[in-house]
């Protein structure tokens, strides 16, 4: 028996609702009055992946967003619905291949493989096509991954190094050692809030965790307003970015490549004092980081 487009949409919108609401398969598929057999057979024809599968695959996206955002594994465990946190950390290891604990506070990707593109989206329960398979990635994709892994692993050896050594001064734009990589999260900041038509956030230094938790919010939300330019076909669309003075219009296209162009330079300049001072990072190249992801 087929199904209208609006019919297996309002399947999909109560599977998705379910998220926030919570309720077993059973109960979701009494919300739109069909029987439990024939809301998994066409909601999972649909998805590539049965209902079970996919809310719980969010609900593990949701709660690994939640603990790189400093959630306790007990918060994120009740937020994906598990009264056991022992129970949840046996769950979130088979997905994230990490335990919670050391999951939290980093900056790892959240999302995890998926068959249809949807993904949990923070920092509501929004979900987002990626409008490609998620076992492949186009070169958007790879820069802004990689980019986002490397800023974190240099914040993580930037730990290893005292007070002194990161207020070096560095031969590049006036920066310090500590003061470049607070940069590599401030321009995400910066440029996500121009997008957004939010004020100029002000530069503020701190320690290497501290600008972890930063760039784990900052590092997905610039992320994602690339996506969605990419997903748009808005390469050459312009916004107005007030934050200037007088306020200029840029490019998503160009916005994204100045990011991504400076922020390699940055890294490689951090990734030169640091060697300096004999912390090494593995996998600064895309080539070497792309094959330990596929392992």
């Amino acid at each position: 028996m087929g199904i209208a487009r609006d019919g297996l949409r309002s399947l999909l919108d109560a599977l998705v609702e379910s998220v926030e609401t919570g309720g077993n398969g059973a109960e979701i598929a009494a919300r739109v009055h069909v029987s439990r057999f024939h809301f998994d057979r066409i909601v999972g024809a649909a998805l590539e992946e049965t209902p079970g599968a996919f809310r719980r695959r969010l609900l593990l996206e949701r709660a690994a967003h939640s603990l790189a955002g400093g959630a306790s594994v007990g918060e994120a465990a009740l937020e994906a619905g598990y009264l056991s946190p022992q129970a949840f950390a046996r769950a979130f290891r088979r997905a994230h291949d990490s335990t919670p604990s050391a999951f939290a506070g980093s900056s790892l990707p959240f999302r995890l493989p998926a068959p249809n593109g949807i993904h949990f989206h923070p920092p509501g329960a929004l979900l987002v096509a990626g409008g490609e398979r998620s076992d492949t990635m186009d070169l958007t994709d790879r820069l802004l991954e990689h980019d986002l892994w490397l800023t974190g692993r240099l914040l993580d050896a930037a730990e290893e190094l005292p007070a002194e050594q990161l207020a070096e001064p560095l031969d590049a734009e006036e920066e310090t050692i500590g003061s470049m990589l607070e940069r590599l999260v401030w321009s995400k900041e910066m440029w996500t809030a121009a997008v957004e038509g939010r004020p100029l956030p002000e530069r503020r230094e701190g320690s290497p965790a501290c600008l972890r938790k930063r760039l784990g919010e900052a590092g997905p939300a610039f992320i994602e307003i690339v996506r969605d330019a990419r997903a748009r076909g808005a390469w050459d669309t312009a916004f107005v970015d007030a934050t200037c003075e007088p306020p200029e219009s840029f490019t998503y296209g160009g916005m994204a490549a100045h990011v991504l162009t400076h922020s390699a330079y940055r890294r490689n300049v951090v990734l030169d004092a640091l060697h300096r001072h004999g912390v090494g990072v593995e996998h600064s190249d895309p080539l070497g980081w792309e094959r330990a992801e596929r392992a």
